[in-house]
């Protein structure tokens, strides 16, 4: 339930503190003191959308804080955790949760949950486990389908959720082996194709059997063989400097004299010794190097035109494959997974005989959990219509007869029923649907019927209703005064109302006071007891709060309010 609420610069509102508890609270003030702004302020908490035109007129930003009584383990209490926050136990199985949201005016929100600052969507999670709010578009909502099924399947619990749940399931696998079969069966001419090409290209691949970095390797080759003369003449002629097979002088010979030379006198200084070894080294590299050029010019040798017509037919060959593919590594690639997305493509009509066989067996289960859902539907309706007939008549509809119908309808994802709810306001009336038979008045009243039935079998443990009075007064209005106090009996209400009938009810009444300092209007909120709530009641049913008349008239709601 929610403890307490303060708001700052919101609307008109430059700071309030609401002090709610637990039961019955109804807020009441002039129009235009900002009452909506509490149920604004409550829907920043519970994650909706943030309108910058929201904030206070001079203020940089508006800001508000709530504070929840959870249980201390849950699913509220792990999503915060999720969050990163964490929650203030109480000692009694409760913890305090604090949640807050800031406003700019520039439109820029920031949420906190549980001291920890975290996305908007995290307040939203938590509002599906915290607060139900019911403003007068709620009511409009009433007459959706949609929100008239969710009322239906709320009412029947476990039961429906059980196989509402198994049906939706089937539906997500249904649909996905059928969309897949569809797309198979329209592709299979272009898969058929596909496995054509893929298989050519395959043996295409085999036939030549690339290696990496072949075409690289080649090329050198045959720049390598297309220039064998010029090669051979520049080994030659480095090969007869180097080491010479006549009597002309070469660099082996060279060396080897000055080495001599200098091992001659290097007896008379060591100097000279050292230079000679270094003399023999480069002998031995002189003599490395001919001998490699020696190999070099046999294998050129052996190398002739019949090779270098072998390396171009073979650079023609990887050249194909190139164009074919892009690039050499991407033909190896296919190589190595062409081959399972061929076997995929071989598979279609296996594939076609095993989904078309698995669509038909999700479509016999599917078919049987849409019955077991439309049966489920049809029992609870039954009961539904019945609990909130007679709910209505404690809401000043005595005569009222409220039915559910569900019938066929178009299949989807929430089953295949069509939900209606019905209204016959009085005898001999022919039930029509509330979307278009039942005036503002009938339709909040429905509401809140629906609402005290459905906390019976799926408990709330906050109901916030914006104005569900609309469109009554008098004793319809004291009547729904009462069931909002019974609701309470189970959960906790909040009720913005203009009725001193439903305000006569609540066990904590706030007021949102207007005050006018010349410049800006800000309102402040107050908790109303003895002649002070007395003279709120007296305002909110004559418009004068010094009347004695009215004054009595309160007296006399209170006494009839606090009796209940």
């Amino acid at each position: 339930m929610i403890e307490q609420m303060r708001l700052r610069d919101l609307g008109v509102i430059a700071s309030a503190t609401l002090p709610i508890g637990p039961g019955f609270t109804a807020i009441t003030g002039e129009t235009g003191a900002g009452k909506t702004m509490v149920v604004t302020g409550l829907g920043l908490l519970l994650g909706q959308r943030a309108d910058s035109g929201a904030v206070r007129a001079g203020a940089e930003q508006a800001s508000v804080d709530g504070v929840w009584v959870v249980p201390e383990s849950g699913a509220v209490v792990d999503r915060v955790r999720d969050a990163g926050g964490d929650v203030e136990p109480n000692g009694d199985g409760t913890a305090e949760l604090y949640l807050g949201r800031t406003l700019s005016s520039e439109g820029r929100s920031r949420a906190t949950v549980g001291g920890r600052t975290a996305p908007a969507g995290v307040l939203a999670d938590l509002a599906d486990h915290l607060v139900v709010v019911h403003g007068q578009s709620d009511q409009l909502r009433l007459k959706s389908a949609a929100a008239q099924r969710d009322a239906l399947d709320r009412f029947g619990g476990d039961a429906i959720a059980g196989i509402l749940a198994d049906y939706r399931a089937l539906w997500d696998a249904w649909r996905s082996a059928a969309g897949e079969l569809e797309t198979l069966t329209a592709e299979q001419d272009a898969r058929a194709r596909e496995a054509g090409e893929l298989r050519d290209a395959i043996a295409a691949i085999e036939a030549v059997d690339p290696q990496p970095d072949e075409d690289l390797e080649l090329g050198q080759r045959a720049d390598r063989l297309a220039n064998a003369e010029e090669l051979r003449l520049a080994a030659v002629t480095a090969h007869e400097a180097l080491s010479s097979e006549d009597d002309q002088p070469d660099v082996q010979g060279l060396l080897g004299d000055a080495r001599r030379a200098l091992e001659r006198a290097a007896s008379s200084d060591a100097t000279l010794q050292m230079h000679a070894a270094s003399l023999e080294e480069l002998g031995y590299r002189v003599a490395d190097v001919a001998g490699e050029l020696s190999s070099y010019l046999a294998d050129l040798d052996e190398g002739g035109p019949h090779e270098l017509a072998a390396v171009e037919e073979r650079r023609s060959a990887i050249g194909g494959l190139i164009r074919a593919h892009g690039s050499l590594a991407a033909a190896i690639d296919l190589l190595a997974t062409g081959s399972a997305r061929l076997a995929e493509l071989d598979d279609d009509s296996d594939r076609i005989e095993r989904l078309t066989a698995e669509r038909d067996r999700l479509r016999g289960d599917l078919d049987r959990a849409g019955e077991a859902l439309s049966q489920a539907r049809r029992e609870a309706a039954s009961r539904l219509g019945e609990a909130v007939t007679e709910e209505l008549r404690h809401l000043a509809l005595p005569d009222a007869q409220l039915t559910v119908a569900v019938e066929p309808g178009a299949e989807a994802a929430h089953g295949r029923d069509d939900v209606t709810i019905l209204l016959a306001p009085h005898p001999g009336a022919s039930p029509r649907p509330v979307a278009r038979g039942a005036s503002g008045g009938e339709l909040s009243r429905v509401m809140l019927a629906i609402e005290v039935v459905i906390a019976g079998t799926d408990p709330v443990p906050t109901f916030v209703f914006d104005e569900v009075d609309a469109g009554i007064g008098g004793a319809a209005a004291i009547e729904v005064g009462r069931r909002l106090a019974k609701l309470a009996e189970t959960s906790q209400v909040i009720a913005v109302t203009h009725l001193a009938q439903v305000a006569a009810f609540a066990g904590n009444h706030l007021t949102v006071v207007k005050a006018n300092d010349g410049s800006v209007t800000a309102s402040s909120v107050r908790r109303l007891d003895g002649a002070d709530r007395a003279a709120e009641m007296a305002r909110l049913l004559s418009g004068m709060a010094d009347s004695d008349a009215a004054l009595d008239h309160a007296r006399e709601l209170l006494a009839l309010g606090g009796a209940h």
